[in-house]
């Protein structure tokens, strides 16, 4: 059946809504790396499902590297459709993407192109930088898990400690398992660099970081998941110490 100029439009529209990691600029933001809304962010306490640490969360952990890995401009987001595939949200994963849930990796169409050997076949393509053996095993371990739509609150039942915040505790693995894809390489999209020390310090002190993952709308990481709050304060304790590395 032939689609009909108001589907496409249609689809034209929704594209336009979930960008992928070709990001707008951030010029004209507040960059100052304070919260501004006059309503100071509890850190005492946090509610919400917890996170068990024998689980794996779509939501937390897996969304956000197909997002930054696998959705960039040319590839599997709503407007290219890469080979029929879109992976910006759990919804379009399960519809787009052969035996996602199946425990037999050369079936799974998700888990065999990150396993794969051939740099033909193996995603994310080169030159983009592979996910880590320790990131394909826990979307392996998720799909084992049922690969259920599930998430959970990372700070539930904790107190929110913003002491002794470095670049290589804290501020590191977050980047590397929620924006290194998107900001890496010798193209990181929108010019930020944020796989190394060196290059993540300048956005963090410039006010920029900050202020993309605490905006109203199109915060970033681009995910279906906002950082919780204690996170987004952790990120601004390091930020206000001078960003230690």
């Amino acid at each position: 059946m032939k689609n009909s100029p108001a589907f496409i439009m249609l689809a034209v529209l929704i594209g336009l809504c979930y960008p992928s990691c070709k990001h707008e600029p951030i010029d004209g933001l507040d960059t100052t790396p304070i919260d501004t809304t006059g309503t100071p962010i509890d850190t005492t306490s946090v509610t919400g499902v917890p996170c068990s640490p024998d689980s794996v969360y779509f939501q937390n952990e897996v969304l956000p590297l197909l997002v930054s890995n696998c959705t960039e401009s040319g590839c599997h987001n709503t407007i290219d459709r890469q080979e029929g595939i879109i992976l910006d949200s759990y919804a379009n994963l399960m519809a787009t993407v052969d035996d996602v849930t199946s425990t037999d990796w050369s079936k799974n169409e998700l888990i065999e192109v990150l396993l794969a050997t051939d740099p033909d076949k193996k995603m994310p393509p080169a030159p983009n930088q592979p996910l880590s053996t320790e990131q394909i095993g826990r979307i392996t371990k998720w799909v084992t898990q049922g690969a259920p739509n599930n998430r959970c609150d990372e700070q539930a039942g904790n107190t929110c400690d913003t002491t002794n915040i470095t670049y290589t505790t804290f501020i590191k693995p977050l980047i590397q398992g929620k924006c290194q894809g998107c900001h890496s390489g010798s193209n990181p999209q929108g010019g930020i660099n944020l796989s190394t020390y060196a290059s993540a310090k300048p956005t963090a002190t410039n006010g920029k970081l900050v202020s993309s993952i605490t905006r109203a709308t199109n915060w970033m990481p681009k995910s279906g998941q906002k950082l919780d709050n204690c996170t987004i304060t952790k990120v601004k304790a390091w930020v206000n110490a001078g960003a230690p590395e």
